[in-house]
């Protein structure tokens, strides 16, 4: 297997049209590097741009530190997986996986050898008499992945290829996948929009918005230290809750949120020092839905709210709680919330008009929680996250982990 680097690599159409501007990205030897993004940011431009169905406007890609800008695809030594399997009908399972070799005038006995080595990693053994039409979609995604994989490609290219597949199939073959690419070794590059699959899959993700790379970073990192808002919002299921702030002092650190003030008692110097400069601005605060507390409806200290929904999904119940406060709207935002469905960006448009702000709150399925209950929540402040609404990047603030109190006055 092989290395993969792009190195300032952009993709500009005749019409003006940039769908990757200036990308640098370094996949390492055997690592399974996922690209995610929205509809339309150029994720899979970059896919087609290493396998050399797209020619580059600019700058340099590499696989095995060898240069491919003016390779043809039959001799970057590359393998690509679709959305579409396109499996050949009258074809067995055997023939299907073994069709590249016999192009390749590999002898019968090696082909038969390799495509029964193949058919055990992909579980597959017992279809290789069957053709197609008898197979289930995941086994007809497996036989794609076994045409692919099957001469030892130095990189393996796969394009949503679980976006035909039901919702509980694409579950079972996530982890197939990832149990694949990890007995085979390959350099896989994995393109999709889901953010599950992504954090789930990938070794190392890297997120893309309008053909710009945003971060990359271990799902982990992306998911506790996002490095903006787009970021922040589009990774995470149900995505982070954000609230406007205004700093108001740092000396003892105390922020407004609508007509509630957050007040971190001995906050550490460095939280004070990164929010100095924003003394009399407005920022925005984050914080995940399962990191949010709540507390008796008589507590102090807490920022009040109305509860308007309930789901109860098995171990967890998600609750949306309305509070006054000022929403975070941005273009950003607009653009996540447009890639979900319509319906969910009139709905940050009316929280807008109304200035207030929907809390989402993953609890225990235990709660006693109710539609219309009027409760209080709590931000530990270990697990807030700081952004500038100008430019939407993270404002870092290390050390800045102690608990806070929010509350009303």
């Amino acid at each position: 297997m092989a290395n993969v680097t792009l190195e300032s690599v952009a993709k500009v159409y005749p019409d003006g049209t940039t769908a990757v501007e200036s990308l640098d990205l370094a996949i390492n030897d055997g690592e399974f590097m996922v690209l995610v993004g929205p509809s339309g940011c150029g994720k899979t431009t970059v896919l087609r741009m290493v396998a050399g169905l797209e020619e580059i406007s600019r700058g340099v890609i590499k696989i095995a530190d060898r240069v491919i800008n003016d390779v043809i695809p039959q001799e970057r030594d590359i393998a690509m997986v679709f959305q579409n399997y396109a499996l050949y009908p009258h074809f067995t399972v055997a023939d299907n996986i073994g069709f590249g070799l016999r192009m390749r005038k590999v002898a019968k006995a090696e082909r038969i050898a390799r495509v029964e080595e193949i058919a055990r990693v992909l579980r597959l053994t017992d279809l290789l008499g069957r053709r197609p039409r008898v197979l289930s979609g995941g086994q007809r995604q497996r036989v794609a992945m076994g045409r692919a994989i099957i001469r030892n490609p130095q990189v393996l290219l796969m394009d949503e290829p679980l976006s035909n597949l039901d919702a509980k199939l694409r579950v079972q073959m996530r982890s197939e996948i990832a149990r694949i690419q990890r007995e085979i070794k390959a350099t896989t590059i994995y393109v999709t929009h889901d953010q599950v699959e992504a954090m789930t899959m990938g070794d190392r993700v890297a997120v893309m918005r309008r053909g710009i790379l945003q971060q990359v970073d271990v799902p982990q990192s992306i998911y506790e230290a996002p490095a903006n808002l787009f970021v922040a919002t589009f990774i995470g299921s149900p995505p982070m809750n954000l609230l406007r702030a205004t700093v108001l002092a740092t000396d003892r650190l105390e922020l407004a949120i609508g007509d509630s003030r957050v007040m971190f008692a001995d906050a550490p110097g460095a939280l004070r020092k990164a929010l100095g400069k924003f003394i009399g601005r407005e920022i925005c605060v984050g914080i995940r839905p399962e990191h949010v507390l709540h507390q008796p409806v008589d507590a102090g200290g807490a920022l009040p709210g109305l509860v308007v929904v309930t789901e109860l999904l098995g171990s967890d119940l998600l609750v949306h709680v309305r509070v006054d406060a000022a929403p975070v709207v941005t273009e950003e935002l607009i653009e996540v919330a447009a890639d979900v469905d319509a319906s969910t960006v009139d709905e940050l448009r009316d929280e807008q008009a109304e200035n207030r702000t929907m809390i989402i709150c993953r609890f225990d399925a235990g709660s006693s929680i109710r539609i219309d209950d009027a409760i209080r929540l709590s931000l530990p402040v270990k697990r807030l996250h700081f952004f500038e609404l100008e430019t939407g990047l993270a404002i870092p603030a290390d050390g800045a982990r102690e608990q806070v109190a929010l509350g009303a006055e």
